[in-house]
């Protein structure tokens, strides 16, 4: 007898059963969002107890409208986020996470981690996260939670600058997980200098040395926000075959100057010098892009390593913003894993790329009359749009993996609906692994055939 389970995401399950006198085909209507499987093998998986609470009985949003693009509901929750009741409220402090992180299993029971695999097919692709932080732990803390699984492991990267009770809070929070961790060396980041690229090059460094069998790295920024959850995240990095995925373009006259001439660090900032540089160490021409990337293990073992990456990289150490030109050309050379040619047909814009949804200011109008994307919603901040509310239909429409940026201190509805809408989708989503189950996989599937036909009954 061969089966099959599908389920489907408006809740329906398809269920298939080939037998040697037919063909038997049985639709099956889910009573409830979330799995629950109380027989089968091993301890119960009552997913139920992900699920993420109501934001604040006082302010109720109806985020499922919200996500739809329901504009009275939109209009509503916009209305709430600027009323003075709701910016009373206090967000979890430094002193909060160290308070709750002495019991470690209890924060993460409260906090609603997600500490199993919601399917085979993630457990078997591990994903690898840096993340550059200095502050608001609040907001690094939601993002964890957003994108944590088990299988996956997390290089956290704090700013030396940032204040020690920062500091403090964040080495709490990932003590309480085995899979997360702080950078063996942190960096004093400056603004648009090479010190960003090094904290990301220091976790990459010690995720490679971290016993999960990863498959791809992703770098992150406190003010990320996942758009997809982590299957959809395994399925698209399935799709692009071992090939990465960023922005890489050939460079535009007006912004070579960020590396013909020498940069140095000076009172905190960043400067330029009269002296110019010595030509770039490649045979390819440099390429530009954004500090944001999705590349495979082999890439970041590449990079860790080989000399003419190392030389690049040396090369590139005084340098205006590196982060938008190291990355760019490092995909274009020739033997690099996952890598594009040089040629300009193989030029990708961010919008093309899955890395980051980024919406600058001056690109923004009406997509009728030839703009990049509809008018943020939100607030602009030095011309990148920290989404609102009402920006999330559009965002989460793209195909892009994570948004840049979301930030409670703006807008609090519109990080609270994003994580719900998120954990929902993946807990609807969640197939019960059988890895481990103490049987053979097909007797675990003919287990879970008969649960969902007798759940649909």
């Amino acid at each position: 007898m061969g089966q099959a389970v599908k389920w489907n995401r408006k809740g329906v399950i398809v269920c298939a059963a080939a037998i040697a006198t037919g063909a038997v085909f049985l639709v099956c209507v889910r009573s409830h969002s979330v799995p629950r499987e109380p027989r089968g093998h091993g301890e119960t998986w009552d997913l139920s107890r992900y699920e993420l609470p109501d934001m604040d009985p006082r302010f109720p949003v109806n985020c499922s409208a919200v996500v739809r693009g329901d504009e009275e509901s939109i209009a509503e929750a916009m209305l709430l986020s600027i009323t003075v009741e709701f910016n009373k409220r206090r967000p979890l402090a430094e002193d909060d996470y160290l308070r709750m992180t002495r019991d470690c299993d209890a924060f993460k029971r409260d906090r609603r981690y997600v500490t199993v695999p919601l399917s085979d097919e993630e457990a078997a692709f591990p994903i690898a996260y840096s993340v550059v932080a200095h502050h608001r732990v609040d907001m690094l803390e939601r993002l964890l939670r957003a994108i944590y699984a088990p299988q996956n492991v997390y290089c956290l990267h704090v700013d030396q600058k940032s204040p020690p009770p920062y500091q403090e809070a964040v080495r709490a929070l990932a003590a309480c997980f085995p899979n997360v961790f702080l950078a063996r060396r942190q960096e004093r980041v400056v603004y648009t200098s090479w010190l960003r690229v090094q904290a990301d090059l220091n976790c990459m460094r010690d995720l490679v040395a971290a016993p999960q069998p990863w498959k791809y790295f992703i770098n992150l920024c406190g003010l990320d926000f996942p758009i997809k959850t982590n299957l959809e995240m395994v399925r698209a990095l399935r799709t692009l075959n071992g090939k990465n995925s960023m922005e890489s373009l050939h460079t535009p006259r007006d912004k070579t100057v960020r590396w013909e001439i020498h940069h140095e660090i000076m009172d905190g900032e960043l400067h330029a010098t009269h002296v110019r540089k010595s030509p770039p160490p490649i045979p390819t021409p440099m390429f530009s892009g954004n500090a944001y990337i999705v590349v495979t293990r082999a890439f970041v073992e590449h990079v860790l390593s080989d000399p003419t990456a190392r030389a690049l990289i040396e090369w590139e150490k005084d340098t205006f913003s590196p982060d938008e030109h190291l990355w760019a050309t490092l995909q274009r050379l020739p033997g690099v894993p996952g890598s594009s040619p040089p040629h300009d047909k193989y030029d990708v814009q961010d919008m093309m790329a899955i890395a980051r949804l980024v919406r600058w200011s001056y690109m923004e109008g009406d997509t009728l009359q030839g703009a990049a994307y509809p008018p943020c919603r939100g607030t602009v901040v030095r011309w990148v749009c920290v989404n609102g509310v009402g920006d999330l239909p559009w965002a989460l429409r793209q195909h892009h993996l994570f948004v840049n940026k979301v930030d409670s201190a703006v807008d609090d509805v519109a990080v609270h609906c994003l994580e719900r809408h998120l954990r929902s989708k993946a807990l609807g989503e969640a197939v019960r692994p059988c890895a481990g189950a103490g049987a053979s996989t097909a007797a675990c599937e003919e287990t879970r055939l008969q649960h969902v036909t007798e759940r649909g009954a």
